[in-house]
């Protein structure tokens, strides 16, 4: 495959990862359009995630999500920011690796605390918790599901950005 018939690249793996920083330099790098599919949903509903858990129900969000996914499949994005959740449904699961090239960014729980440090009031999966232990109970949950969705892991811990996106691409396109 050429690079111009190359799947899209989607990013997955828990809140702290990194896949809002890596997906926007691999787009850069590749010169190809990027979705980072939580940012889009609060621009669409004029509200953060948060309020939208708040106000809707984790439920509500995820089938926001699972919409949007599809659009921007449909409209030919070449890397994708996903949420943390987005392989809690096996039919989102199933569509990124039918689709794209999924690679699962690995985050300790403790360098994705110290991540997300800043951002708590933001995360409502982390309101009320403990940030390293709600993280630690979240891979745990998710593992075995980033795993089934992505061919490829990338580790993230004491790597910049720039050091990721370069990993994800010589594991995707290695050429």
């Amino acid at each position: 495959m050429g690079p111009r018939e190359a799947k899209p690249i989607a990013l997955i793996g828990l809140m702290g990862a990194g896949k809002s920083a890596v997906a926007a330099r691999i787009g850069e790098r590749l010169g190809a359009s990027v979705a980072d599919l939580d940012t889009m949903i609060e621009a669409e509903q004029g509200c953060s995630i948060a309020e939208l858990f708040e106000r809707e129900g984790e439920r509500a969000f995820r089938r926001r999500e699972s919409e949007l996914l599809e659009r921007v499949l449909r409209a030919g994005v070449r890397v994708l920011a996903c949420g943390g959740g987005i392989v809690l449904d096996p039919a989102h699961r199933a569509r990124l690796r039918e689709r794209c090239d999924v690679v699962w960014l690995e985050v300790s729980p403790a360098e994705a605390a110290r991540r997300v440090a800043a951002q708590m009031a933001a995360r409502p999966l982390l309101r009320g918790h403990d940030a390293e232990s709600r993280l630690a109970a979240l891979l745990e949950e998710r593992r075995a599901l980033y795993g089934a969705a992505a061919p490829w892991r990338v580790a993230t811990d004491g790597k910049s950005a720039d050091q990721v996106a370069d990993a994800v691409l010589a594991a995707v396109r290695p050429e």
